[in-house]
């Protein structure tokens, strides 16, 4: 298979403030992240060839991309992918620009979810009058995950209290990290007493194991890898770009162990493979993972092989995630900092890998990164979309 490796690079992109943006409506922000992601890249509206918006629940049609950006007739598609829904529309793009169909292309993910009247995600089967088969008003995404961590803490011997405090020693570190981002929803650190103190959400998950729910978007700008040093000296390089959506499988089998997602599992199987990457606890620089719990980022940990199965907590425990660590995660704070505007996120992902890999995130930024991974989850532990990504500041 010849897949995208070096294929397509980035070279702008842009990303508005996360948080509870009650005085911005969604076209604001797109024009925020757009035209901070134009003049990052150097380049006008009317160089855009074709754009993809990716929203959650927002608006329906790519109308909404045109409209806030005035694209002049170019084509818009809108992009819908569950929580990988901003990945997506950077693959579309990618693979636009790959394809020869245009020379430079724009992704764009928005959601506005403060003024929904939801008080976490929108129930998109609700909305769309489909029937739901596998939640109910009672049975949440805290519920869900929840079942994860106690499968989890059971099958590798931790006691609640012990599982509490390797959960916890993640929020800890992403709330350092997102008091280091100032796009960031939340800005402040925590303690882990803080966090064990907590109010409780769905055992054992806290309020500080949850991440929030945030208005938000992020755009980037692809061209192909032979032209990107013509708009800027340090493109970021597209190495691998893997979707894995389960059949259902989680709900329909009672051999499924609540305490891996097998779609990250094969997403990341491919993305290493198209990547050439063999070993990724030693390869992989940085990664941005989906946090939208903590003991999500513990089990991401094992299915992206950062981890050996059942040790994501000595890693944990030793600091080997942290900033300073020898991989770290979530270095601009993650979903638990930024919360999850659902269709933004993937691509505010790869908003700080790109800032990452050209040395550019200030108070960060880590030492000397090559290749830079994201990767979002929708859905539940028993069936998702996931997506893997993995870029990097050199050819080859």
């Amino acid at each position: 298979m010849d897949g995208i490796k070096d294929k397509v690079a980035i070279i702008g992109m842009g990303c508005s403030k996360f948080g509870e943006n009650w005085e911005k409506s969604a076209d604001d922000m797109i024009i925020d992240a757009a035209y901070e992601a134009y003049q990052d890249a150097g380049i006008e509206p009317k160089d855009i060839g074709a754009a993809w918006l990716g929203t959650y629940v927002t608006e329906w049609t790519g109308q909404m991309l045109s409209r806030a950006l005035k694209l002049d007739y170019i084509p818009v598609t809108r992009v819908e992918n569950a929580c990988a829904t901003g990945s997506d529309a950077l693959r579309n793009a990618c693979y636009a620009v790959a394809s020869g169909a245009c020379d430079i292309a724009l992704a764009v993910g928005v959601e506005k979810l403060k003024d929904s009247g939801y008080t976490g995600l929108p129930d998109f089967e609700l909305l769309r009058r489909q029937s739901n088969t596998y939640r109910t008003r009672t049975y949440s995404p805290p519920g869900h995950f929840a079942m994860m961590a106690t499968k989890y803490f059971d099958r590798y011997g931790l006691s609640p209290e012990e599982g509490k405090k390797v959960i916890g020693q993640i929020a800890v570190k992403n709330h350092h990290n997102g008091s280091l981002s100032p796009k960031a929803h939340f800005q402040s650190e925590t303690t882990l007493e803080k966090v064990l103190a907590a109010p409780m959400v769905a055992w054992p998950l806290g309020l500080f194991d949850c991440c929030g729910v945030s208005d938000g978007a992020a755009a980037a700008i692809v061209t192909r890898a032979d032209l990107a040093k013509k708009f800027r000296p340090d493109p970021v390089y597209i190495k691998a770009l893997q979707i894995a959506v389960g059949p259902y499988e989680g709900y329909m089998s009672p051999k499924f162990d609540w305490s891996h997602v097998e779609e990250t599992v094969r997403a990341g199987e491919r993305a290493y493979a198209e990547a050439d990457v063999k070993n990724p606890r030693k390869e992989i620089s940085m990664a941005e993972v989906h946090d939208c719990f903590t003991i999500t980022e513990l089990v991401i940990m094992e299915d992206l092989k950062f981890s050996e199965r059942g040790k994501a907590p000595d890693d944990v425990r030793s600091g080997f995630f942290n900033l300073d660590g020898g991989l770290p995660i979530n270095t601009d704070g993650g979903l638990k900092c930024f919360g999850h505007p659902i269709g933004a996120s993937g691509l505010r992902m790869m908003y700080e890998v790109y800032k990452q890999l050209q040395q550019k995130a200030d108070k960060r930024q880590i030492k000397n990164p090559r290749l830079g991974l994201t990767h979002n989850l929708g859905g539940t532990p028993a069936t998702c979309s996931v997506s893997v990504i993995i870029a990097g500041n050199e050819l080859g």
